[in-house]
Parts: structure tokens; C-alpha cells; sequence
């Protein structure tokens, strides 16, 4: 069967590229009927950063990537102890100033098939030094928990990022020392970002719950990570979950590192809000608006102008961008000239029979054939801004009443 796991360490907020290793694990145990296990691996009590570990079961809550199990590693220090005392009997691990390292070869090479280009990868043994798996405080180091839970966990195969290459014969030889079956070692490629430097925080390599919070898509965010590095044949950008889960193969991912590039993300999430239900799109946006705002607004009012938005926005946060003027009380500073073709607006507007945003159109055209006024002055006139949702269709949706009571103030 197979059995993958994601192996967070909860010393910083997970960024994308730590998420899309999760993703790929994911699929990889649903494309094959598998199993998908989250192993916290919070031995490093120095680093430990309290708030990170509840930002990684968010993360994962948040994106769909539900577990079918659940370990930390702290809970097992005996187990590791066990494990020690065997190395120690077998005299491949010693005493080292309250530590214990593990002994390793000094001749011969290290060598494995990585599942991604099917590539050999050769370590020289004179080359690695003896490492320490069990620290002064009693904890095991990440070399040393990881292959011992790989092992009692029956992972069938390691997918992680590029970056854990170095340290596979260190792995590799722990195997052999207890005589294990070693798993499929997949190293899936750095991501970098558009100056072919390792993403870092200045080309946006974020927490997916910082993308959260600035209103992008979960859909969205999914289909920009699995793209960073696998691809399923053809020019198709726009994958569901559940064509991502249909398709995903690890022979698809590509030897090369992928470029981030923030751009396409905000294209991508552009087209998965045009793509919305509107009732989908509207639930989202209310909640975006209470996350920013952390007050009451209007709800019947942001459901009636969200479709007049959807085809405008980006970002959920485009929408309280667009929408704000209408949903809370402004103060405009507007010029003489500007008040008094407010003034006239008032008189006009309010003597209309039928409220509807063709007879709002048609006070606005009057105005700008007989005295050459721009749609940019009715703009700021009710916005303060020169441009936006479209005015005579957001007035109806306003009210006459609200509408007549905003040119008045």
C-alpha cells in the first residue's frame, strides 16, 4: 500500500513551497487508493515557535488536505531510546559529550535511484562525518526520528523537496544499520523565484494563510502549487481537486525547478472567481469583509452588489475595494463646482417616478451632453474616487432614498 506522510516542524509558519510538498503527498496517496499521514516533528525545542503548529493544521484544514492519521514525535522519545540502545549494541553509535552520533562508513559510496528522473545520485562515504541522533536534552535529531518513523509507519515512499538530498546518506546507512527495507526517495525540485534565486519572503514565498487573508481562492491556491512542478500533459492551466487527484503521477513531475510567479496567481484566482457560484462567491466575500473589517455591514447589500463586482475583482479583498463606498458612510471633499452639480443631481434624482439604473443613466447623460460632465465627476461625487462598480446599476441596487440622503450630506 502506499503510505506517504508530510513531516512539518513546527520551528516558523509553513511558506508555500513546504505546502505544495504537503499537496503532492496528498494526491500521490489518493491517485493510488493510499494513505496520507501528518507527522508533526517537533524535536528541536530550541526553535519551537508556538503559534506554528496551529498554523500548520490550519493550513491543512483550510485546503482540503484532510489525514487519515496523526504523530508527534515527541509523544515517542521512548521508542527513539529503544532504537538507540540497539544502534549502541551493534556499535554503530557512540558516546559524544552527553550525545550519541552514529558511525559512519568511511569507504565506499552511498548510492540510490530517485523516483524523480529516475536518476542515480552517489555520495563518496570518506566524505560524511559521523552525525548526532540523540542530543544532550534527550531528543532525537530529525535524521534520526525521521527514519525510525519512516520505518514503524510503513512509508512507502519520502517525497520531500531537493533540499534533503544531502542529508538521504545519513538516512540510507541508519537503514542498513538496522537492516530495514529502505522506501521510494522522491526529491521533488526547488522552487525558485523569478530571478532563478530560491523563492524566499521578497518573491513571495508566504504562508497560504497570508494568501487567505489577502483573498485569494483555496481552489485557486492549489491549482498555482500543483503546477509548480508537475504537469499533466498539454496547456491546460485551470485543474479541480478533483482532476489533480484523477491524473497526478509522480513521473509527470519535472526534473527542473519551477519559477513562482506571483502573477499568475493573481490571473489564476481572477478566473476561479469569475468561475464562482455566486452564492459561493458571495459566502466568501462576507467573510473576508468581517475577517478586515471585524464589524457589521450590510449583508443584503454586498449579496445584490457582488455579481456587478465578480467580473471586476482579482482578490476578495478587491471587493471590499470597490464595494466600501456604498457600504459605509463617506465624507467627500468636493469642489464649488463639483457641489453645485451635486446640488443638481439631488433635484434631478429625486423628481424620477421609476427608480431603476436606466433612468439614473439617463440624469447622468443629460448632464454630460448639455455641460460636458465626465462619468469620473458623478464618480467622485458619491465615492470619492473616479472610478468603480458601475454607478447607475450600484444606485438601484443603493435606493433612491439612500442615494438622494448621500448627495444631500
Amino acid at each position: 500500500m502506499v503510505r506517504v506522510r508530510i513531516a512539518p516542524s513546527p520551528t516558523g509558519i509553513p511558506h508555500i513551497g513546504n505546502t505544495r510538498t504537503a499537496l503532492y503527498n496528498f494526491l500521490f496517496a489518493k491517485a493510488n487508493s493510499g494513505k496520507f499521514i501528518l507527522r508533526i516533528e517537533d524535536t528541536d525545542r530550541v526553535r519551537l515557535v508556538p503559534e506554528s503548529e496551529k498554523a500548520i493544521y490550519e493550513i491543512l484544514r483550510w485546503l482540503g488536505l484532510n489525514w487519515d492519521e496523526e504523530y508527534k514525535q515527541s509523544d515517542r522519545l521512548e521508542i527513539y531510546k529503544k532504537h538507540l540502545r540497539e544502534l549502541v549494541d551493534k556499535n554503530f553509535a557512540y558516546e559524544d559529550s552527553g550525545a550519541f552520533r552514529f558511525r559512519m562508513p568511511k569507504i565506499g559510496r552511498t548510492a540510490w535511484v530517485d523516483e524523480i528522473g529516475k536518476k542515480e545520485i552517489i555520495f563518496d562515504n570518506s566524505m560524511q562525518e559521523d552525525f548526532v541522533i540523540i542530543k544532550s536534552d534527550g531528543y532525537p535529531t530529525y535524521n534520526f526520528a525521521n527514519v525510525i518513523d519512516d520505518h514503524l509507519m510503513q512509508i512507502s515512499h519520502a517525497i520531500r523537496g531537493e533540499e534533503f538530498i544531502s542529508s538521504t546518506p545519513k538516512h540510507i546507512q541508519l537503514y542498513n544499520a538496522f537492516g530495514w527495507q529502505l522506501p521510494t526517495f522522491v526529491h521533488l525540485p526547488v522552487i525558485l523565484g523569478p530571478d532563478k534565486t530560491k523563492l524566499s519572503k521578497r518573491h513571495g514565498a508566504k504562508s497560504v494563510l497570508d494568501y487567505r487573508d489577502e483573498g485569494y481562492l483555496k481552489e485557486a491556491l492549489l491549482n498555482f502549487m500543483v503546477l509548480l512542478g508537475w504537469n499533466p500533459g498539454g496547456n491546460r492551466e485551470i485543474i479541480s481537486i478533483e482532476e489533480m487527484i484523477k491524473l497526478f503521477d509522480l513521473k509527470d513531475v519535472n526534473t527542473a525547478s519551477p519559477i513562482f510567479d506571483v502573477k499568475k496567481l493573481e490571473w489564476m484566482n481572477g478566473v476561479y472567481i469569475r468561475q464562482a457560484k455566486p452564492d459561493e462567491l458571495i459566502s466568501n466575500i462576507k467573510y473576508q469583509i468581517l475577517n478586515i473589517k471585524k464589524n457589521y455591514l450590510d449583508e443584503s447589500l454586498i449579496q445584490k452588489l457582488v455579481p456587478l463586482a465578480q467580473t471586476r475583482i482579482t482578490t476578495l479583498n478587491d471587493f471590499y475595494d470597490l464595494a466600501f463606498p456604498f457600504l459605509e458612510d463617506q465624507h467627500i471633499s468636493l469642489t464649488k463646482e463639483e457641489k453645485e452639480i451635486a446640488e443638481r443631481l439631488y433635484r434631478e434624482l429625486s423628481i424620477l417616478d421609476k427608480w431603476s439604473n436606466e433612468a439614473i443613466f439617463s440624469v447622468f447623460k443629460k448632464f454630460m451632453g448639455s455641460e460636458k460632465v465626465k462619468m469620473s465627476i458623478f464618480y467622485k461625487i458619491f465615492t470619492g474616487k473616479t472610478s468603480g462598480l458601475p454607478l447607475p446599476q450600484t444606485l438601484e441596487i443603493l435606493g433612491k432614498e439612500k442615494t438622494l440622503e448621500r448627495l444631500k450630506n
